[in-house]
């Protein structure tokens, strides 16, 4: 796959130290290129406040988080991307690994892109069961990976080697698992129970121009809400009474480097991890976006977000910065 210049960048940071191997984590978005259609950022404004961190991670265990799932407690799980690793993480903010994944025998060199295996998108269900994603470019172990309370993680469902599976969603309504492949440009669904993972959308929209396409994605009123990386979008895809995908609509643009997100309650109102930039933005139903977060607030390449109440919890991986990985909590005045 051709890179981008912030490709090579980010390689060539690979080789000068060994902690850096978790700079190229599933959605290195320092690495997108240019974001489509013009930029419509505006000065910092305040729906956050109080932001704080509360966990610093450890990047010389390769502790670079890249997605969450929240549990009732407070506690927050935590995905460790160049780790391989699940994590709980607790309302105090003591780290707790959960799981380890298998390495792949030829050390992961074959994941598409990125060139290491590593853990990506997790959701919870109500039941406390957690599925992520893992990529390889193995066939024995890329693909959706469940872990019960008090068990042992397992691979539910085998998904393409040649891709790389990034984000995840869960549908508890019709127990449905939504996959975006940052590589391959597509979504797949999959039953929480398992099975052969079908393809649910490979519309243009999601594809990549070079590095990676489709990534966060998220279940909101009947629809699928994706972001794609290299076009700096963000899609809303509606679901058919049938299951199938509806025509796809292109919400906002400008959003370069746009990684996870999550929405605030407000409508369809969006905060979103701007990974390569260091910054949260605010979406607006319109597409208008502005700046809410910024380095000076403890961000170090934010990879994902999301909300409980009036909490917004966010991760930093450090993957350009290479310093204080971190989740750091902030209010949301409504």
């Amino acid at each position: 796959m051709p890179e981008n210049s912030e490709g090579t960048m980010f390689k060539n940071k690979l080789s000068q130290t060994a902690v850096s191997a978790a700079l190229s984590a599933a959605v290195l978005a320092a690495a997108a290129v240019a974001a489509a259609g013009p930029a419509v950022a505006s000065a910092v404004s305040a729906p956050l406040s109080c932001a704080h961190i509360t966990a610093h991670f450890d990047l010389a265990r390769q502790q670079t988080p890249e997605n969450i799932a929240l549990a009732p407690d407070g506690s927050a799980y935590v995905t460790f991307a160049a780790a391989r690793q699940i994590a709980r993480i607790t309302p105090k903010g003591a780290t707790r690994i959960v799981a380890t994944l298998p390495a792949p025998a030829d050390g992961g060199i074959h994941t598409p892109v990125l060139g290491f295996a590593l853990t990506t998108g997790i959701v919870r269900a109500h039941d406390g069961t957690l599925y992520f994603l893992y990529a390889t470019g193995t066939a024995d172990l890329t693909g959706l990976w469940r872990l019960r309370p008090g068990g042992e993680p397992q691979r539910i469902a085998a998904l393409p080697a040649t891709g790389l599976p990034n984000g995840l969603a869960l549908d508890p309504r019709t127990r449905t698992l939504y996959i975006t492949d940052s590589v391959l440009g597509t979504i797949a669904s999959v039953p929480t129970t398992g099975g052969t993972p079908r393809t649910w959308s490979n519309a243009p929209e999601l594809a990549s121009t070079g590095f990676l396409g489709a990534n966060g994605l998220k279940i909101r009123n009947g629809a699928l809400w994706a972001t794609n990386l290299d076009r700096g979008t963000v899609l809303r895809i509606p679901i058919l009474r049938d299951g199938r995908p509806g025509a796809v609509q292109t919400r906002a643009t400008g959003l370069t480097g746009i990684d996870d997100f999550a929405f605030t309650g407000q409508g369809d109102q969006i905060l979103a991890a701007l990974n390569g930039p260091g910054e949260v933005a605010l979406i607006q139903p319109d597409g208008t976006h502005s700046t809410v977060l910024t380095a000076a607030d403890g961000l170090q390449n934010p990879t994902s977000i999301a909300l409980r109440g009036d909490t917004a919890y966010v991760l930093s991986a450090a993957y350009v910065t290479a310093k204080d990985p971190n989740l750091l909590r902030a209010h949301l005045n409504r």
